[in-house]
């Protein structure tokens, strides 16, 4: 910041001697020389510690030139004045270009706009040479070639979020009014993982004492059986009527063959 403040006076100095030389012009030729002299002087010391050389090649003659632009300027005016008498221009004419020498120079201050010219270029063409790294986004797994919209929703709200992670579902049917039977398979070979009931009822909004796991009947340990709902219960009540209910709606092909009754002992109850 302090750098630049000692370039705008710099600047601003200059200005103002550039108007001394060409006043002095008018007064006395000997001025013309020195004169140019200093302007070419001036203008090949702020090229070369401006940076505007090192402009990108796109816009550095253009810089280049704005920057020269006063000082030729101010050049061409004091050969200009050495020729007056000779050319018979009036005096005042000469005068009025002095006067829109130095206002134009000094308000739109040429020095100023090539030094913003070549940076702004400078800084755009780092910015197109620096690699772009793309954010990496993780995408979720490919969905399993023929899941129905069912399955999805189970792996989408159940297994992925952790309810019963490592689980799909593999059909289910609705049995009664209030109650849904699913049958759920592992996802890999082995026993199907624990389903967390208490926060499979927060999603299916259904209470947790309606939900509940179990085996399949004639099936291993890679599929059970989970009840969403109220668990029918035929007229005459029977375990085996509620599975023979059961198995004509969300096992179709599965038969019971026996039930068995345990009375828990004392210390159980």
């Amino acid at each position: 910041m302090q750098f630049t403040r000692v370039r705008s006076a710099a600047g601003r100095a200059a200005t103002a001697a550039g108007t001394v030389a060409l006043l002095g012009g008018l007064a006395d030729t000997h001025f013309v020389l020195p004169g140019i002299a200093a302007a070419a002087a001036t203008a090949g010391l702020g090229l070369a510690t401006s940076g505007i050389r090192r402009a990108p090649d796109a816009v550095k003659h253009t810089a280049v030139a704005v920057y020269a632009a006063p000082h030729a300027g101010c050049a061409l005016l004091l050969t200009g004045e050495a020729f007056a008498p000779d050319t018979g221009v009036p005096l005042l004419i000469q005068a009025g270009l002095i006067a829109v020498w130095t206002g134009a120079t000094w308000f739109i201050r040429p020095g100023l706009a090539a030094r913003k010219l070549a940076e702004d270029a400078a800084a755009l063409d780092l910015a197109d040479t620096e690699p772009v790294t793309e954010e990496e986004t993780t995408l979720p797994p490919p969905a399993p070639a023929g899941e129905s919209a069912d399955a999805r929703w189970w792996r989408e709200e159940v297994a992925e979020p952790g309810i019963a992670p490592g689980t799909h579902l593999l059909e289910h049917e609705q049995i009664s009014d209030e109650c849904v039977a699913l049958i759920i398979g592992a996802t890999e070979r082995g026993t199907v993982p624990k389903i967390h009931t208490d926060r499979l009822s927060a999603v299916v909004e259904v209470p947790a004492q309606h939900i509940s796991t179990e085996p399949v009947p004639g099936e291993g340990a890679g599929l059970l059986l989970l009840l969403v709902g109220p668990r029918p219960v035929s007229q005459a009540g029977t375990d085996e009527e509620t599975w023979q209910q059961i198995a004509r709606t969300a096992m179709p092909g599965v038969e019971l063959l026996e039930t068995n009754t345990y009375k828990p002992r004392k210390e159980l109850n």
